[in-house]
């Protein structure tokens, strides 16, 4: 389902069965910000891949991606907010799939 500002709602269910809910124009920029929240590793080759089911509110439609985070030194142009270690995260898309009824 598409809001005003055109952007969807993806939820992505916890082990736990709590639910977190991200936004993005795509799902894969609602998997990145997903992924950022995963224990990062010291480097991107260290990092475990992890499995992301993000369900698309509105719609039968489970988008699957794994997802890894890694920690990096933050840029040397870095606004004064930011930390000197940062998280990055990426992910790939493994496909969809659509719910029964």
């Amino acid at each position: 389902m598409v809001r005003e500002d055109g952007k969807r709602n993806f939820a992505l269910r916890e082990d736990s069965g709590e639910e977190s809910v991200f936004s993005g124009n795509t799902p894969r920029q609602a998997a990145l910000k997903a992924a950022r929240r995963l224990d990062p590793a010291p480097s991107e080759d260290d990092a475990d891949r992890t499995e992301i089911r993000l369900r698309e509110k509105g719609t039968d439609k489970v988008h699957i991606y794994d997802g890894w985070a890694w920690n990096e030194t933050a840029p040397d142009d870095k606004p004064d907010w930011m930390p000197e270690e940062i998280t990055e995260a990426n992910v790939s898309k493994k496909g969809i799939e659509h719910l029964e009824d």
